[in-house]
């Protein structure tokens, strides 16, 4: 059938349930250590957990041998600054992806990551993921460094990153985990944390879940916790009919439930306020259209003539070669990605930060839009992948977009089976605002304000990566400094190792049998209900909109109070009416429970924030200067007995007493290798 509804108008009935349903069944769980998440974070802490050989339990919504944003591949490996080839110190890495991300990013958790990354990365390889040219497809290319066939993307001179065959990467993870002996509860979506007395800021002692297919119930004890849920995905834009998956870059099962458990169970969280310009329910797969950003970086761009657009240093001197983009500008001394203060102040037109110039890489010529309308260049333009030498081709359509999450099967497959061949074809190069972003890769689709994608931050965390409440720890997106899939990867090793060390001295925890009914009665609430008026999709969108109009690019604290009034409202009128048929239509109601308390988080830490901020996309109208030093601080927040409450905490707070001033003596002290 080649749609949902010739399927049902078959025989004019709805299929029956495909799983038992099963609401009044309870399972008990004890483990050690606890990971909740399965995606690449999750993976790698259970694993590593495991190898120290402590009891560990896997908690993911989704089947870990494809779930989270990195299920479906994985093409580059960031910061591998203790490979014998690299040239770039773990502390020069930190220090430029910190600076390149803006104020609010965090350097420690990248200082960890370029420590850890190349050991990751051979650790994945034992695995069975292919991280070197073992064919010779790349020999003599400049891209390959001949000794160990690893290869390289952006950087050829510096060689900081590496180009993986990562389209099994997560197959290879389970497949680890159960070598290892990890239990896995997949299909299981976290809920809650449980806490020792039941009561708010004391010591996380396990969490509860509901399978998401059969509607039973788990609660899970362990003498420490890891969590690895990232999530906000679907808090801004939400539309399964027109594009489905592919409007979110990162899995849309993402969703936020740990990082909302860790509020509701009092940690505290930073970064909460972020707000970016999304590209709403009309996009485009990303990287299916030509570009030259990240994936596609250093491809060549050509008008509707076949005249070529010219490339720039980072000193907008002109570069005459293919070869010269992936080298630094003279005196430069390597290249990064751009990084999120890049792609804000492009989008703002703000130059008056120094990291934007001081590690970016190449690009297309500024004065493209100028040049275009005095007619040098005609327009539509096409990315021309014919005009690069051969393996430069291949390494980026085959290599990258082939094994990238996201562009493996919905752009890699669909135009290979359509016949694109980029020995011959080009691709048509999506322009939209040129003066500002032209052809960017994530995104790409018409604009409007009200299409924003929205973040509720992650758990304050140390140098432990240990957040707030004892006993629970977080990495990758749950982390209010990690996400990126290195980053993951090596912080969840890293708080594996903590939460082991913890687990082996922790008393034993004891549930409070009451918190346990009182969040039952909260999940099955909308099973009692009736499934016949509005359902979860209406409720998701509703949010979505509440988010658009009361939390936009130009805010008022009235507005952002206004705001929070009404995401209250919803869950009190509208949440209480919504029934669910099955267990699919819970997970998706309590995944709306979620995005309401994600939304006020997001209000209220832009409210506590006095000032306008370019990197948290927030021009607020009654404090209008951007980013003003005074405000230049992070505000980790809390929720206290029905209160929202907040501290301040400067930025390098990681480098300060009680803490040692450098980045490598601290992690001498933490790092529990």
């Amino acid at each position: 059938m080649s749609s949902w509804l010739e399927f049902t108008q078959r025989d004019g009935r709805i299929p029956e349930y495909p799983y038992p349903i099963r609401y009044d069944v309870e399972n008990k769980v004890s483990a050690d250590v606890l990971v909740l998440g399965g995606g690449i974070a999750g993976c790698h802490a259970a694993i590593a957990a495991a190898r120290k050989g402590v009891k560990v339990v896997v908690v993911e919504k989704g089947n870990v041998e494809r779930s989270g944003s990195g299920g479906s591949g994985c093409d580059h490996w960031q910061g591998v600054c203790t490979a014998p080839f690299s040239k770039v110190s773990p502390t020069e890495m930190a220090e430029a992806l910190h600076k390149n991300n803006g104020p609010y990013d965090v350097g420690f958790v990248h200082y960890i990551q370029a420590k850890e990354s190349y050991d990751t990365l051979l650790d994945v390889e034992k695995m069975g993921v292919q991280i070197r040219d073992v064919n010779d497809e790349f020999k003599g290319a400049e891209l390959r460094d001949e000794e160990t066939k690893i290869m390289f993307a952006y950087d050829y001179e510096n060689k900081h990153t590496a180009r993986v065959m990562g389209h099994n990467m997560k197959p290879s993870l389970a497949k680890e985990l159960q070598q290892v002996g990890v239990k896995i509860y997949n299909r299981v979506m976290a809920t809650s944390l449980l806490t020792e007395g039941g009561k708010q800021g004391a010591r996380v002692v396990g969490a509860t879940g509901v399978n998401v297919r059969t509607g039973e119930f788990y609660v899970f004890k362990a003498k420490a916790t890891v969590l690895c849920i990232p999530g906000g995905g679907r808090l801004g834009t939400f539309s399964t009919e027109l594009i489905g998956a592919a409007s979110l870059f990162p899995c849309p099962l993402n969703t936020g439930e740990g990082v909302a458990a860790a509020w509701k169970a009092g940690a505290e969280l930073a970064k909460g306020g972020g707000s970016s310009a999304g590209s709403g329910p009309f996009k485009y797969v990303d990287y299916a259209m030509g570009n030259v950003d990240h994936t596609w970086h250093a491809c060549t761009i050509v008008d509707a003539n076949g005249k070529e657009v010219p490339w720039v240093d980072r000193d907008g001197n002109e570069i005459k070669t293919v070869s010269g983009r992936y080298y630094p500008a003279p005196g430069q001394k390597f290249i990064i990605s751009i990084g999120q203060i890049g792609n804000s102040m492009r989008l703002s037109q703000r130059t008056d930060w120094p990291a934007f110039y001081e590690n970016r890489w190449p690009w297309l010529t500024p004065d493209l839009a100028e040049r275009i309308k005095k007619g040098e260049f005609v327009l539509p333009l096409y990315a021309d992948l014919t005009a690069m030498p051969l393996l430069e081709r291949r390494a980026i359509f085959g290599l990258m977009v082939g094994n990238e999450s996201k562009s493996r099967y919905p752009a890699y497959y669909v135009l290979t089976k359509g016949g694109f061949d980029p020995d011959k074809d080009m691709l048509q190069a999506a322009l939209f605002e040129p003066d500002r972003y032209p052809l960017q890769a994530w995104n790409v689709g018409v604009n409007v304000p009200q299409w924003r994608e929205y973040g509720a931050g992650g758990l304050l965390v140390d140098w432990d990566l240990k957040s707030s409440l004892e006993g629970l720890y977080a990495a990758g997106g749950a982390n209010f400094g990690g996400g990126e899939h290195a980053g993951s990867a090596t912080n969840g090793r890293y708080a594996a190792r903590h939460a082991v060390a913890y687990a082996k001295t922790a008393p034993e925890p004891v549930i409070d049998r009451k918190q346990v009914e009182a969040e039952k009665a909260r999940v099955y609430a909308p099973t009692k209900r009736s499934s016949a008026g509005l359902g979860w999709k209406e409720l998701n969108a509703a949010i979505c909109r509440v988010m658009n109009d009361y939390r936009g690019s130009v805010v008022h604290e009235k507005i952002l109070k206004a705001g929070i009034d009404l995401l209250k409202d919803i869950r009190e009128t509208e949440y209480e009416t919504v029934g669910a048929a099955n267990p699919h239509d819970l997970a998706r109601i309590l995944e709306c429970d979620t995005f309401l308390t994600l939304g006020q988080v997001n209000m209220h830490s832009t409210i506590i924030r006095k000032a306008s901020s370019v990197i948290l996309g927030c021009n607020r109208l009654d404090y209008p200067e951007m980013d003003p030093p005074e405000w230049t601080k992070f505000l980790p927040m809390r929720f206290e007995d029905g209160k929202v409450k907040y501290r301040e905490l400067p930025l390098d707070f990681y480098l300060q007493p009680p803490y040692a001033p450098t980045y490598e003596e601290n992690y001498k002290q933490h790092c529990l290798l």
